[in-house]
């Protein structure tokens, strides 16, 4: 893949990894643009694979969005981590579906500048070579064609994408995330507690199970 090759990017920002087995970890989230489980447009959230979405991935407009080449990106990420900091800078690639984008030239452009390359991907499409960390997280009734990754991180609960569907699939963790109503924090509503409850529940019967919870939202953080 050739270098001027250009990535659509909604957002880049430096935050605290707020949900599965990296909970805590200072990262720079880089969010492509673009999903193929759905289009962003709520008139056709209804019928999407994936109808729960809480993201904005629409477009290039968001902070420090933008259509970057691979030298333009990787410099910009780089210089999004502090300077002070001693340890190996990590980069999370997220969307939308960051997997329609994200290519070996860029994670080999990206392990250049010493970044630890890791992407939240719904698992529809190959990924590229060389990636260190994959959140795989599944949606619908969508074809899954990866089946290794270091952490399976499900929503929860989703009737086409129960936990036991996934019992194939080789990972490091295995984490259930209570589904959030659209527009409020993880536990605001009584409809989201009872999914906790359930989440819980289900974890506690079936071990190889934990729960994730996306902190970010308790803190009100990106």
């Amino acid at each position: 893949m050739s270098k001027s090759k250009t990535y659509r990017v909604k957002e880049i920002f430096y935050s605290l990894q707020g949900e599965g087995a990296q909970t805590g970890r200072p990262s720079i989230f880089c969010r492509f643009s673009k999903c193929n489980l759905w289009n962003g447009r709520e008139d056709s959230r209804v019928d999407a694979v994936c109808n729960f979405c809480d993201t904005d991935f629409v477009g290039t407009d968001g902070q420090n969005g933008g259509t970057f080449n691979c030298d333009e990106l990787t410099s910009f990420l780089k210089s999004m981590w502090p300077s002070n900091n001693s340890t190996s800078p990590y980069i999370v690639f997220t969307g939308g579906e960051p997997a329609l984008q994200l290519d070996e030239t860029l994670v080999e452009a990206c392990h250049a500048c010493g970044f630890e390359v890791a992407i939240e991907t719904n698992g529809t499409l190959p990924l590229p070579a060389g990636i260190d960390w994959i959140c795989l997280s599944p949606k619908g009734k969508s074809d899954v064609v990866v089946d290794t990754c270091n952490e399976l991180k499900l929503v929860y609960p989703q009737a086409d994408a129960l936990p036991e569907r996934f019992e194939h699939v080789q990972a490091q963790h295995y984490y259930l995330q209570p589904m959030a109503n659209l527009g409020d924090n993880e536990i605001s509503t009584s409809v989201t507690r009872e999914r906790v409850k359930a989440t819980i529940e289900y974890c506690l019967t079936h071990p190889r199970w934990k729960l994730s919870l996306q902190t970010h939202k308790w803190l009100g953080i990106d």
